[in-house]
């Protein structure tokens, strides 16, 4: 078996965005700072995530850790995270949470080919997209 999984690199608050994304979508996280990993950083860093993961019931899988400073941050250009599929109260659910403190970017409304789509990022500067697919006639 192989899988794809989302990795998100933050700066500094990578134990707050797993808990937020628990709470937007369920399941149970699993922590390691860089401490408890064994790598070796500067003293102030030690408490920061060097792994962090989220295995939800609806079958996500969602990775995180901290970037310290020996490896640079360069924020987060160049990708978003995509939420689609039928059910439209799950997806209409995650967006609400998604959205609380971040910003809209397109409103999740129905787009001109007749799925509801929006985008925003989030209040840790991840961008999303949300696609609710029409139903079938």
């Amino acid at each position: 078996m192989v899988m794809l999984n989302a990795y998100i690199n933050l700066k500094g608050n990578a134990k707050e965005a797993l808990e937020f994304y628990k709470a937007v979508f369920g399941g149970e996280t699993t922590m390691t700072t860089f401490k408890e990993g064994g790598m070796q950083v500067q003293p102030d860093e030690e408490s920061l995530l060097m792994h962090g993961q989220l295995t939800a019931p609806n079958n996500f899988n969602l990775m995180v850790s901290d970037s310290p400073s020996y490896m640079g941050f360069n924020g987060h250009e160049g990708f978003s995270m995509s939420l689609s599929g039928d059910d439209e109260a799950a997806l209409t659910r995650y967006w609400e949470k998604l959205a609380k403190d971040g910003k809209i970017n397109q409103p999740f409304v129905k787009s001109p080919w007749g799925d509801t789509f929006g985008m925003l990022t989030d209040k840790f500067g991840i961008d999303w997209m949300v696609n609710v697919t029409k139903p079938k006639a």
